[in-house]
C-alpha cells in the first residue's frame, strides 16, 4: 500500500503514490498496488481525498477575505454523500496581499459560502480542514454566509472582520439555513489554542496576518465578546475550548453553531478513506512526505499512516524529499526506515523540478534492495 501525503510546491499526494508505483513496478511488475493518497487536513487534504476516492472538484466564485469575487473550490469524495472544505481555498492567507493584511477586516464569508454551496448538493457529511485563514473574525462571515445576522444595538448587520465585533449584540439564527441540523460536520484541526487570552487565535497568530499590538488586543475582546454570545446560545463552554481558537477562532463558530467535531486531520482523512482495511492485508506500507523532522510527530501524515500498519505488525518505509535534525524520533513510532530522495546536492527549485523522477529512482532502488534481501545468498561477514 502507498499512502504519502504530497509534497509541498512539487507534487500532489496522488502524483507521488504514482511515482512510487512507478519505481516499484520496475522491480515487481507483478505486485498488488493499492495506492490512497493522504494528507493531514490542510493544503492539499481536498485533492488527495478526492483522488483516493474517485470524487470531483467542485469550482465556485465565493468572496475573499476582503470582499472580492474570487474563484474557490471544494471536493466531493467518490460516494456523493460528503464534502471536503479547505478554508484557505476561500479564505487563505495567499489571497490578500502582504501589504493588505488586516485581521481587523478580513472576513470568513467566503468559507460559508463553500459550505452553503455544498449543502445544497445533498451532502450528509463535510469534512473541513482549517488552517492558513487570513481571518480572525471567530468565524462570522463564515455564519452571515450560512444565514445567521449578527447584529448590533441598533439591529444593523455587523461590518465584515475582527475589528467589529465588539458591537455585537445580538445572533439570530431564524434563517440558518436548515440543511445545517441534518449534517455531520467534522473539522480537521490540530491547533489546541482556546479562543482569548494569552494563548487565544489573536495574540498567537494575528499578528502573522498582518495585525499591529493595538490591533491584537481588540480583536481579542471581539472574540471574547462573541464567544459568551455563542455560549448563551448553545449552552456550552466555548471561550476556553481547546480547538476554539483554530483559524482565527473559526472554530467556535463551528462548535457552538454547526455543533462540529474537532479532531486531527489525519485522524479524520484516515476514518474517511477507511485506511485500516485497506491496510489490512499488506504486506508493506509505503508513505512519505516533502520534509521529515522532529515535527512530524505531531499529526503528520507518515506517523498516523505508521500507526493504522503497525496494528497488524506491517513494515512501513517512509520516502521523503529531505530530511532535518532530530527525524530519527520516528523510528520509535512506527516508521522502519526513511529514504531521502535526493542523490546529490541540489538547489530548491532544482529538487522541485525533478521531484517525480527523484521519487521514482529512490523507488527502484529500494524495490531492488528488498529483491536483494528476498533473493542473495546469506552474506558471510567477518566477525572480526
Amino acid at each position: 500500500m502507498i499512502a504519502p501525503d504530497s509534497f509541498k510546491e512539487c507534487l500532489t499526494a496522488f502524483e507521488v503514490a504514482s511515482a512510487i508505483e512507478s519505481g516499484f513496478k520496475q522491480v515487481f511488475p507483478d505486485a498488488n498496488y493499492v495506492k490512497v493518497p493522504m494528507a493531514d487536513g490542510g493544503e492539499g487534504t481536498v485533492q488527495a481525498m478526492v483522488d483516493a476516492t474517485n470524487g470531483r472538484i467542485v469550482n465556485v466564485y465565493v468572496k475573499s477575505p476582503l470582499g472580492d469575487e474570487i474563484a474557490a473550490f471544494y471536493g466531493i469524495l467518490g460516494d456523493g454523500k460528503t464534502a471536503v472544505i479547505e478554508m484557505s481555498a476561500a479564505s487563505g492567507l495567499h489571497l490578500v496581499a502582504a501589504e493588505l493584511r488586516d485581521p481587523k477586516v478580513t472576513c470568513s464569508y467566503g468559507t460559508g459560502q463553500l459550505i452553503n454551496h455544498a449543502l445544497e448538493q445533498d451532502i450528509e457529511h463535510i469534512i473541513i480542514g482549517l488552517g492558513g485563514s487570513a481571518t480572525n473574525d471567530g468565524g462570522a462571515g463564515m455564519l452571515t454566509a450560512l444565514g445567521a445576522r449578527l447584529l448590533d444595538q441598533q439591529g444593523h448587520q455587523l461590518a465584515p472582520g475582527g475589528g467589529h465585533l465588539t458591537d455585537l449584540r445580538s445572533i439570530d439564527l431564524s434563517q440558518l439555513h436548515p440543511k445545517i441540523t441534518q449534517t455531520k460536520f467534522d473539522v480537521a484541526c490540530d491547533v489546541q489554542n482556546p479562543l482569548c487570552g494569552e494563548h487565544g487565535a489573536s495574540v498567537v497568530f494575528a499578528a502573522q496576518k498582518g495585525a499591529s499590538a493595538s490591533d491584537i488586543e481588540i480583536l481579542d475582546q471581539g472574540l471574547l465578546h462573541l464567544g459568551k454570545q455563542l455560549e448563551r446560545i448553545c449552552q456550552q463552554a466555548i471561550v476556553d475550548k481547546s480547538g476554539a481558537g483554530a483559524a482565527g477562532g473559526m472554530g467556535a463558530s463551528l462548535l457552538a453553531i454547526l455543533n462540529a467535531n474537532l479532531s486531527s486531520g489525519v485522524d479524520i482523512v484516515m476514518t474517511a478513506l477507511d485506511l485500516a482495511s485497506k491496510t489490512a492485508d499488506a504486506n508493506l506500507v509505503i508513505t512519505g512526505e516533502g520534509r521529515m523532522d522532529k515535527q512530524t510527530l505531531f499529526g503528520k501524515t507518515p506517523i498516523g499512516v505508521a500507526r493504522i500498519a503497525k496494528q497488524t505488525q506491517c513494515p512501513v518505509i517512509a520516502i521523503v524529499g529531505c530530511v532535518e535534525a532530530g527525524y530519527e524520533v520516528v523510528f520509535a513510532h512506527g516508521i522502519d526506515a526513511v529514504f531521502p530522495v535526493l542523490s546529490a546536492p541540489s538547489s530548491l527549485p532544482a529538487a522541485l523540478a525533478k521531484g517525480y523522477s527523484n521519487i521514482e529512482r529512490a523507488a527502484v532502488n529500494i524495490a531492488k534492495t528488498i529483491f536483494l534481501a528476498n533473493h542473495a545468498k546469506p552474506l558471510k561477514l567477518n566477525q572480526n
